[in-house]
């Protein structure tokens, strides 16, 4: 007989609660979403979820380490099929695409946003800098110029203002200049 929380079914319930997580931590934070809260979106009791994970902080772990899968996927699926190597423009402006449709749906941008602020405790932090070192690589890997990735890395935090504010919607000259329309 399989050990509590190994089943496939476990399995899907970890998913399943790392997902509503992600969305639920998105809207409150890590300090402001209760575990009840993501439970009661699964349909799992709080002690079931307890089960599985042992804390809110490991669970937000555990929520950081699914997003920074999902980045990964999402960036290395902007690389070119051809594997021919772009121009460095074209390969700063096709990751930073890859990175915009991740952040399209604003949960994960939020969710990120909330990480960051809840780095100081240390199990986030240590999941929030492995996010960021394998984001790194990732765009290394893309990008190939330590340069780049830094210049990537500030379009990025950029782009998550812009998006996370909506100035793509607002007609004033101060958004028009980080919007660059």
């Amino acid at each position: 007989m399989p050990t509590a929380g190994t089943s496939t079914k476990s399995d899907e319930r970890r998913r399943a609660i790392v997902a509503a997580a992600i969305e639920c931590f998105a809207q409150k934070g890590l300090y402001g979403t209760t575990t009840h809260e993501i439970a009661d979106r699964v349909g799992v009791s709080q002690p079931y979820l307890y089960r599985l994970y042992s804390n809110k902080q490991a669970l937000f772990a555990a929520a950081v380490d699914h997003v920074s899968v999902v980045m990964t996927e999402t960036l290395t699926a902007q690389a070119p099929a051809s594997g021919e190597p772009l121009a460095p423009e074209a390969e700063l402006q096709a990751a930073r695409d890859g990175y915009a449709a991740l952040v399209a749906d604003r949960t994960i941008l939020r969710f990120l946003m909330h990480a960051n602020c809840a780095a100081g405790e240390p199990l986030v932090g240590q999941a929030v800098r492995g996010c960021y070192a394998k984001q790194v690589a990732t765009v290394r890997q893309l990008l190939g110029d330590d340069d780049a990735v830094r210049s990537r890395f500030g379009a990025g935090m950029l782009d998550n203002v812009v998006a996370v504010l909506g100035l793509a919607d607002i007609d004033e000259p101060w958004a028009r200049v980080l919007t660059a329309q």
